[in-house]
């Protein structure tokens, strides 16, 4: 059983979490920060900026608006951010570090119209602690489906 769990900003990152979902056949989870990031919170040249003042706090965890009660349930999960400043996203370290991954295939894949995907996985599966990490995918946002199908096929699942 496939979870794909993603934050998303701006849509970008949900328009290629659908499409994951659907190849898959994974059920689909958003990761909801409690507060929406307006575009004034996402305006990464203020200094004062929502994302900017998270950014500068490493122990930053924007709270979310609701825990998925049954990860335990599934065997795959797929979870999928922005890179921001060439990390993922704040609300998926709380995701991450509210859920046990024990068991789990754990795989990240990210969007960015210019940043990989960085050590952006590798610091989410330090964060987690528990769980089968596997190395992720920078998408850009244009990706379409046989481009998540030909990434999905190099993965070795089982």
């Amino acid at each position: 059983k496939i979870l794909v769990a993603y934050f998303s900003a701006t849509g970008t990152t949900a328009r290629a979490a659908e499409k994951l979902a659907d190849v898959t056949n994974g059920e689909l989870y958003a990761i909801v920060p409690a507060r929406s990031y307006t575009s004034a919170d996402l305006d990464w040249n203020d200094k004062r900026s929502r994302s900017s003042v998270e950014m500068n706090d490493p122990k930053s965890r924007p709270a979310i608006k609701s825990k998925k009660e049954n990860i335990a349930d599934y065997d795959i999960i797929f979870i999928g951010y922005p890179i921001w400043w060439g990390i993922a996203a704040w609300p998926v370290d709380t995701f991450v570090e509210a859920n046990d991954f024990t068991g789990k295939t754990v795989i990240p894949f990210a969007t960015s119209a210019s940043s990989g995907l960085g050590e952006s996985g590798q610091l989410l599966a330090e964060l987690a602690g528990t769980g089968d990490w596997q190395e992720g995918m920078r998408f850009r946002s244009s990706v379409s489906e046989g481009d998540m199908q030909e990434w999905l096929d190099s993965l070795s699942l089982s």
